[in-house]
């Protein structure tokens, strides 16, 4: 019986942060999938064919045959469920509820930074005006947070990589890449991240496309 296609919606520039996680998802785990680009700034999302892929018309969107899917968390933990080999998540219940407040938290609060450092540092070598006090309050708490979760001296949040280490690494990097103050310990491990080869898979689509 042939498997059904597996496509993943991103956005045709490959800025988002949601759709780099979900191809990361879908790489670390060796499941074979297309890549469709979206171009948002011509509001394809908001077109009649891709509104009926996808409940919030945003981007990443999953399909798998018939099935859809969107917003990248629930991606993660629907793949984690129907193809739980090469675990993206830890497998201890408490230690999988840290990584999901982790990512829930990277992507509900921290705005200043998401506003005055869009990924577009990351992908494309932004550069912007210095920090807002705001900015910089948020930049602070986010490094207070993270000095405490790596206190115990390893490479990874939970001693093996899951995704959100590549979602905090990918806010890190807004701060990072653009030469604002981090700490060594923190930049080190921004960029050890950054280094995974389905990071680097992500990277490569979006240098393509700037090529």
């Amino acid at each position: 019986m042939s498997q059904p296609i597996t496509e993943l919606y991103t956005d045709s520039e490959f800025f988002s942060p949601y759709a780099m996680s979900a191809f990361v998802v879908l790489t670390e785990k060796g499941i074979p999938f297309t890549v469709k680009p979206v171009d948002l700034a011509k509001e394809e999302n908001k077109g009649a064919p891709y509104a009926t892929l996808s409940l919030t018309r945003r981007v990443p969107t999953l399909a798998i045959g018939e099935f859809q899917l969107s917003e990248s968390s629930a991606i993660a933990e629907y793949l984690e469920d129907i193809h739980p080999a090469h675990a993206v998540y830890p497998r201890d219940v408490k230690l999988r509820a840290k990584a999901r407040e982790i990512q829930a938290w990277l992507r509900s609060d921290l705005l200043p930074i998401r506003a005055e450092r869009s990924t577009e540092v990351v992908f494309n070598n932004g550069k912007f005006p210095p920090l807002s006090e705001a900015a910089q309050e948020a930049a602070r708490k986010l490094i207070a947070a993270v000095e405490k979760l790596l206190s115990h001296g390893q490479d990874n949040l939970f001693r093996e990589w899951c995704i959100a280490d590549t979602d905090l690494a990918l806010m890190l990097n807004r701060l990072v890449m653009h030469g604002d103050p981090v700490p060594e310990r923190v930049r080190y491990y921004a960029h050890k991240q950054w280094q995974r080869p389905s990071v680097q898979a992500w990277l490569a689509l979006s240098a393509k496309r700037r090529a």
